[in-house]
């Protein structure tokens, strides 16, 4: 098997529209695939179909259960924070020995490729000590970094990758999100990362559904 965690810069970026086209363009492909979202704030538990996980399970061809929904996400959270305000919200914490075992087991139970999408970006907090990055770390695997074409995203993204760096972890792709219209041209960002950045760079059009850019999909998928 093999495993990937898929991170970005920020929030919104649109890790979750990139996670699912790639389990849609894996089975597509016919190639055995899984995805967890093991970490998720901003749930409304009215609508929790649409969330995340949901549109995950939905990627997966998986029935939407409140079940299904537990065991992709096991950490849930109401508050639209960063991972340690949410829970903190709740008179909870993350055990983050608990976190990184949990996805282990995952990794080691996958069969073909399983995708572990985290929450925020690379260096949001998830308890009052530790950030995704030391989750990323502990795991190992290699890195999708999700980033988009907005102005100001060279900076972070070249922030974000040398966070990454200093860790020690491997980027398998950076995926530049066409942010839409008024941010800078998709071609233009993605020249001037590859001008200060040695990984593999995807684009992603901008697409209302994974289906949409079906093309782009396959073409990320061949670099994993």
């Amino acid at each position: 098997m093999s495993g990937y965690f898929v991170t970005a810069t920020g929030t919104d970026i649109g890790k979750t529209f990139v996670t699912a086209g790639l389990v849609r363009a894996f089975r597509a492909a016919g190639r055995e695939v899984a995805a967890l979202k093991p970490v998720v704030s901003g749930l409304d538990e009215a609508a929790w179909a649409r969330s995340d996980p949901g549109v995950l399970l939905d990627a997966l061809g998986a029935t939407a259960t409140r079940e299904a929904l537990a065991r992709i996400s096991p950490w849930r959270f109401a508050a639209p924070l960063s991972p340690d305000m949410a829970a903190a919200r709740e008179g909870r914490t993350i055990d983050f020995d608990a976190l990184v075992g949990f996805c282990r087991d995952a990794v080691k139970a996958a069969r073909g490729t399983l995708f572990v999408e985290g929450v925020g970006g690379v260096m949001v907090p998830l308890d009052a000590r530790r950030t995704v990055r030391d989750w990323m770390t502990a795991l190992g695997l290699p890195l999708v970094v999700v980033t988009g074409s907005y102005l100001g995203t060279i900076s972070h993204t070249l922030t974000a990758l040398e966070v990454i760096a200093r860790a020690g972890l491997k980027v398998a792709a950076l995926v530049v999100n066409d942010s839409g219209e008024g941010a800078v041209p998709l071609a233009e960002t993605v020249a001037a990362l590859r001008r200060f950045a040695d990984v593999p760079t995807a684009t992603m059009p901008r697409a209302k559904a994974p289906a949409e850019a079906r093309a782009a999909f396959e073409t990320l998928a061949a670099l994993l």
